[in-house]
């Protein structure tokens, strides 16, 4: 017991200490870009990285909390599924697709602010830390604003660890019901294609900009998340990034 201990400790340490990928750091300098990247496989055997120190460093999710944000909403009820209506309020935001009634699948495509805002004040505080608690999310800490803690809060997560609650989320390893997981992962889905199926989630706050989600292929699934220093007209690097890296690598 302790020499299978002992091996796990050291692949999880030598995973840390991968050599970085030329290939990646070079889309990043051609972009002007500083930032981090993991490109996992399923089961991890195949992996590609990035900044290494950066992606160990936690930082604030932004809109990539709404995928969690969902389960919890569905899981605390609500909002009953991916079609429920979610009234819009009448006042006029910045972003005009904001500005009427939402589903959850609208509101996570258009990653729309106020819907998830409108969830935390019926979910509450005590309810996020049990749940963030229970599926080991980043730091585990909420803040002072219960409606933008995710934005401008405590609560920090890693590169690495949102590999790894991507992974928990495909191999529906949390503590959620099967249909929430299943409704969650639907309506993620970004692109669709006859050799790959792209699922993912962006996010932008305090100028640290994230993408990650995951790729399913003929023959493997393979986890992405970016993390960068990113100003508002740099928004589309975080794509672009991931989809230059995953056809560098021939994933799609």
């Amino acid at each position: 017991m302790k020499y299978i201990k002992l091996v796990m400790l050291v692949f999880l340490f030598s995973s840390h200490l991968m050599a970085e990928d030329k290939d990646l750091e070079n889309i990043f300098k051609k972009n002007g870009i500083n930032g981090a990247v993991i490109i996992s496989s399923l089961n991890n055997d195949k992996k590609y990285i990035y900044n290494n120190s950066r992606a160990e460093k936690r930082y604030i999710p932004a809109s990539t909390f709404k995928i969690l944000n969902t389960l919890i909403a569905l899981d605390q009820k609500v909002i009953n599924n991916e079609n429920d209506i979610i009234k819009w309020d009448g006042k006029k935001r910045f972003y005009s697709p904001w500005n009427q009634d939402q589903t959850l699948k609208s509101a996570i495509s258009i990653s729309c602010v106020w819907c998830y805002q409108k969830f935390a004040r019926k979910i509450g505080n005590k309810n996020y830390l049990n749940y963030l608690n229970k599926n080991h999310y980043g730091n585990e800490k909420t803040g002072s604003e219960l409606a933008t803690f995710w934005l401008d809060g405590d609560l920090k997560i890693s590169t690495y660890e949102h590999i790894e609650f991507l992974q928990n989320l495909y191999n529906n390893n949390m503590a959620f019901q099967q249909k929430h997981m299943n409704i969650t992962k639907e309506i993620l889905t970004v692109e669709k294609t006859n050799t790959y199926i792209i699922k993912a989630k962006s996010g932008w706050a305090k100028k640290i900009g994230w993408y990650i989600g995951y790729v399913e292929t003929k023959n493997d699934v393979w986890f992405f998340a970016l993390n960068a220093d990113i100003e508002r007209s740099q928004l589309k690097y975080r794509k672009e990034i991931i989809m230059n890296a995953l056809k560098l690598k021939s994933i799609i």
